[in-house]
């Protein structure tokens, strides 16, 4: 018999999923249309995560039901490493089209973020003939082993799966919060060519123009600059993991081009997709034909049903716009947010780039002392009025922002008026302090 209530289907998840899978929130989904989700007991809620920041195009974007139902008519599956089809060579065409860089690009797919970083990395290690691999504290690239070894947190990602893979090596990441400058964080990085791996050992960099799990916080222009000066000084690669940031999500279809910096290679995932399980690994030619026909793939990678969703979320971005109303979206955002600090002494700051923004909520504002039961409680009672919240930073005290970009202004406003009235009562309340 199918469950009513979110309790019923509560208890049964317990009886047979693992701990380690967890929910935000103790709610399951019957329905969704862009912006809004009900639930199975037929209860509304507004949709300010995405999926983690996947539906940029929203639930069940008209052109992408579409494209996936006119696929299904077709063929469901040959995987392209036997059979090809079309869309497969069309999606990349498009990409390697949108992509910054003069040079000549290409791109395939697999199905996972996790999966497109592991790719990522072969590729590095192929071209480079090295093997060390930077990435930076806070950054969170996948739970698959060389993805976990990246990732710049510890819990609850890391813990009881020692031993991880070697040869990786994290540098600071600049935060005006945690006082890290540009030149902190790149002298990190040279700390680490001194006392632990010469440059010629280091196959590549990977950055997130945004830092997504990390808090979301935006590189700063200059060290994106110096990145990449550091990486051509020294034959390293520069690998953009956009697989949150990407597609949009931040005002440009790519975050970093927001600085003007061309990476050797991008991962990209979640928008891209349009819900459907989708990742590229996407930049220069020469470096992604290192690898040896074989060497690349995977049984379900580049699934057709996935490939034409694709091209439509592409189709959707170019013809609604979505870019403008992402920066738009984050304009409209960080002022309601800034201006909520003005009586809201918790909100520390407020960050972000286009439509993928974040606040730190702090006690008394002091960005030294993080208030995650505070961002907790706003998840929870936000939850209790009908609006979905995520949080995320090293701390547990950001929370983030990811409406679809094609939410309507009265939703985004209503969403925000709920987070404001919250903070508003938890500002006039000294357990909230």
């Amino acid at each position: 018999m199918k469950a009513t209530t979110n309790s019923e289907l509560a208890a049964r998840r317990t009886q047979v999923i693992p701990r380690a899978i967890g929910n935000a929130h103790a709610i399951f989904c019957e329905s969704a249309e862009n912006s809004e989700i009900w639930d199975v007991e037929g209860r509304r809620y507004i949709d300010f995560c995405s999926g983690i920041a996947v539906l940029n195009t929203g639930h069940r974007h008209p052109r992408i039901m579409q494209a996936i139902a006119e696929q299904a008519g077709r063929f469901a599956h040959t995987c392209f490493q036997v059979v090809g089809y079309e869309s497969y060579i069309a999606l990349a065409e498009r990409l390697c089209k949108l992509a910054p860089g003069p040079h000549p690009k290409k791109a395939f797919f697999m199905t996972t973020g996790a999966e497109a970083v592991e790719n990522a990395v072969k590729i590095a290690r192929a071209y480079t003939n090295r093997p060390g691999i930077i990435a930076f504290h806070g950054a969170f690239h996948g739970r698959t082993m060389f993805a976990l070894a990246m990732t710049g947190k510890v819990a609850p990602y890391k813990i009881g799966f020692d031993p991880l893979p070697g040869e990786v090596y994290h540098a600071a990441y600049p935060s005006e919060t945690d006082n890290i400058s540009v030149e902190d964080a790149i002298r990190s990085i040279e700390a680490i060519f001194r006392h632990q791996a010469d440059p010629s050992r280091i196959a590549a960099i990977f950055v997130e123009p945004v830092q997504g799990e990390g808090g979301y916080i935006p590189a700063p222009k200059a060290f994106l600059l110096r990145l990449r000066e550091l990486c051509d000084a020294h034959g390293i690669l520069l690998v953009a993991d956009e697989i949150q940031s990407g597609i949009a999500r931040t005002g440009k279809m790519f975050a970093l081009e927001h600085a003007g910096v061309v990476p050797d290679l991008m991962t990209l995932a979640k928008g891209l997709g349009g819900g459907m399980t989708l990742s590229a690994v996407l930049g220069r030619a020469d470096v992604l034909d290192a690898v040896p026909p074989g060497g690349l793939g995977s049984t379900y990678a580049g699934h057709p049903m996935a490939c034409v969703a694709a091209l439509a979320v592409l189709d959707a971005i170019e013809e609604e716009r979505l870019c403008e109303r992402s920066a738009d979206l984050g304009d409209r955002m960080r002022a309601a947010l800034w201006r909520l600090k003005e009586t809201v002494p918790q909100i520390a700051d407020v960050r972000g780039l286009g439509a993928m923004t974040g606040f730190a909520l702090c006690h008394g504002g002091d960005a030294g002392r993080p208030a995650p039961g505070l961002a907790s409680r706003l998840k929870a009672e936000a939850a209790e009025r009908g609006l979905l919240l995520l949080t995320c930073g090293p701390h547990g005290n950001v929370v983030r922002i990811m409406t679809p970009l094609t939410i309507s202004d009265a939703l985004l406003d209503e969403g925000l008026g709920i987070i404001a009235d919250i903070l508003t009562e938890c500002a006039a309340s000294p357990d909230w302090q």
